[in-house]
């Protein structure tokens, strides 16, 4: 009898001991992979032993997970979904005992965000889609940048779903307007606003990014939200939706009050031209400078004059708001389980 194609799901735990991670796609991935003969299991880097894993079974007849010992898996898929947790040296340890013994894992790891765009300014293909973007090294350097665009975006290197972003507005020769998800607050001097940030600033290493004028649909700026998995020798298109600010414009992003719109509301030729561009292009630049990626997801927008820009990549993507675009990632993430082992 043929031994089952076992694949190996990597979290960690939260600081209270649960498992951490997805659990409603960490289900689904079970279900599905059991109508095409195969098993998973979830674990955690201290759940690894020697000789076996101390794994976590889905079992849908009776709804419910089940530990138990597992062999080392066929293909691990990493779902770590914290960055610090990923950065130990037992898990990085882990990963080289994968490689060492042949068995294939992705994603390989989180990205930050301003490693991310120098990997791309590298990329003549997808260097023309980048908003000018600048580490925050400094007090000159970051008033530098804002007298010469006048409305930038200051983002937290490592950090996702628009968390710690803020807009920073130069409203006259000195008067610096701060604007994050829930409050507002106004600075005389750029001096003053320095003296009040810089800390936070250069603790989280922020970037700067130039603030584009986004095209808007009824009255409110939107974005792309796409989704892509590897396929074969490339990478192809899973997914996109509409991401629309709302209640504030400093992020689309859900949790932060932003909408959901169906991307056919908006589709148009250039629109798909753009996605379907960027995806290879992406998928290849990331696995060429980081590992092995087989998903992605890409926040994307295009300005009011027509001009195409990435803003974000995801190496992790949260899960979709829209069950069809959630469906088709369980789909296309076991035909890819399968290619790869």
């Amino acid at each position: 009898m043929n031994k089952l194609p076992l694949i190996g799901i990597l979290t960690s735990k939260k600081a209270n001991g649960a498992i951490a991670g997805n659990g409603p796609l960490f289900k689904s991935l079970q279900e599905k992979l059991i109508s095409l003969g195969g098993i998973s299991f979830v674990f955690t880097i201290e759940d690894v032993n020697e000789e076996f894993i101390h794994g976590y079974q889905y079992l849908p007849e009776i709804n419910n997970w089940v530990k138990k010992p597992f062999p080392f898996p066929d293909l691990v898929y990493n779902r770590v979904p914290f960055r610090t947790a990923e950065q130990q040296d037992e898990i990085q340890n882990f990963f080289c005992f994968l490689k060492k013994n042949d068995i294939p894992y992705f994603n390989p790891c989180f990205i930050n965000k301003y490693q991310l765009y120098q990997c791309f300014k590298n990329h003549s293909e997808i260097k023309k889609f980048l908003p000018e973007t600048v580490l925050v090294e400094g007090k000159q350097n970051l008033f530098h940048f804002l007298e010469t665009h006048s409305s930038i975006y200051l983002k937290p290197s490592n950090s996702s779903r628009g968390k710690g972003i803020y807009r920073l507005n130069l409203l006259s020769s000195s008067v610096i307007q701060v604007t994050g998800r829930k409050k507002q607050k106004e600075y005389e001097t750029f001096h003053d606003f320095w003296q009040d940030w810089q800390e936070k600033l250069l603790y989280k290493n922020y970037l700067a990014q130039e603030e584009i004028q986004s095209a808007e649909y009824m009255g409110s700026r939107f974005d792309f939200r796409i989704l892509a998995h590897a396929e074969g020798s490339d990478y192809s298109l899973t997914g996109v939706g509409i991401r629309q600010s709302q209640k504030q414009d400093v992020t689309t992003h859900i949790p932060s009050g932003g909408r959901l719109l169906p991307y056919e509301m908006l589709q148009s030729p250039e629109h798909d031209q753009f996605i379907q561009t960027i995806i290879p292009l992406i998928g290849r630049a990331l696995s060429e400078q980081f590992g092995f990626f087989g998903e992605f997801s890409v926040d994307a927008g295009v300005s009011k004059t027509g001009k195409y820009y990435i803003y974000e990549v995801n190496s992790k993507p949260m899960s979709f708001d829209e069950p069809d675009i959630e469906a088709e990632k369980v789909n296309n993430l076991c035909r890819l389980f399968f290619e790869l082992i």
